[in-house]
């Protein structure tokens, strides 16, 4: 079975986080995610992030703190998703055709996103019904 260790960019801007469809031709095609991408050989998951933002949304970007580690097994693929605050420079122009939103906090339960992102969103997600606002 393929490993992919995968970086993905959790992008906030007035309470809410960017999210990019994929490509309906990719492996989970048309579902919404938190942009990035695999690593290359040898490289950091920083460097392949940074990378990943400027090849998909047209903008540099700084990581930030890493908010989340998980590991999830599809039929063809292991993923293991390094999820990290990250600031982007510039505004986002989707650069490979994919659609792009900003979703509040409160719709990211409703967005049809890949299995291995719900750890993710119940992170984000879990003081909402409370009333509570989470800052990871």
């Amino acid at each position: 079975m393929r490993h992919l260790v995968v970086a993905a960019a959790v992008i906030r801007h007035d309470g809410a986080f960017l999210l990019t469809r994929r490509a309906a031709a990719a492996h989970l095609g048309g579902m919404w995610e938190f942009p990035g991408g695999k690593t290359e050989p040898g490289e950091s998951i920083d460097a392949a992030l940074v990378r990943e933002i400027r090849e998909e949304l047209g903008c540099d970007s700084a990581v930030g703190p890493l908010l989340l580690v998980t590991t999830h097994v599809y039929p063809e693929v292991r993923v293991e998703l390094h999820f990290f605050e990250t600031t982007l420079h510039g505004e986002p122009m989707p650069q490979l055709g994919q659609q792009m939103a900003w979703v509040d906090r409160d719709h990211l339960r409703t967005m049809p996103l890949p299995d291995a992102d719900a750890a993710l969103v119940a992170l984000l997600t879990r003081d909402v019904a409370a009333g509570h606002e989470l800052v990871p």
